[in-house]
């Protein structure tokens, strides 16, 4: 598992490194330059972080195909392909499901999203546009890739959704953003840290 992240941070650091450097640029001008709203630090986190899942998701689905398998229109057909418990069935599986559940979570918190019907729509196409673009480039069209996905992506949106119930019944006092800005910087250490020391 850490060879594998080893890797996607090697395929994509030098394109996050330009691109949020250029983003906190902008951000911190429009901030010090443009409407004098409020400077609130875990807000600032979430969308770069938004930002960074959006480019590592990008790198791996534009990488090279490893899964072997060719254009399947049939669903479930891949997944079944698998025996359950192997190491080929937790990336094929498990894989696809994770890599959709930022998008839910992401999207949910973005766009105000409410049902579960709009977070399907959103993550159906989002994961069909992928499924088709990789076709034209060389890599496999899988109907079990946009299903899995779509699982991601509603899992990310019930995610969100609890945490964020739970956030409103939390004591007033829990609720300001100091603490969320306190977290988020935590969070964020703990996951520089982690990348630091895998690679």
């Amino acid at each position: 598992m850490e060879s594998e992240i080893r890797n996607v941070i090697n395929m994509t650091w030098p394109t996050l490194t330009i691109v949020i450097s250029i983003i906190v640029v902008l951000r911190a001008t429009y901030l010090v330059k443009g409407e004098r709203r409020s400077f609130v630090l875990h807000e600032e986190i979430f969308d770069l972080l938004f930002l960074s899942y959006l480019i590592v998701l990008w790198a791996l689905v534009t990488s090279q195909d490893l899964s072997g398998g060719g254009t399947n229109f049939m669903p479930f057909r891949e997944i079944l392909r698998y025996d359950y418990g192997t190491t080929a069935f937790y990336k094929q599986v498990f894989g696809n499901i994770l890599l959709f559940i930022p998008l839910g979570y992401f999207a949910t918190s973005y766009c105000k999203i409410k049902n579960l019907g709009t977070i399907t729509v959103v993550s159906l196409i989002s994961s069909t546009v992928i499924e088709v673009v990789q076709h034209f480039i060389g890599r496999c069209f899988d109907i079990d890739d946009i299903i899995l996905n779509v699982v991601g992506g509603i899992i990310g949106f019930l995610l969100y959704t609890a945490l964020s119930a739970i956030r409103n019944h939390l004591p007033k006092i829990l609720q300001k953003d100091w603490i969320y800005n306190v977290i988020s910087v935590i969070l964020l250490l703990l996951i520089i840290i982690y990348l630091v020391k895998i690679i």
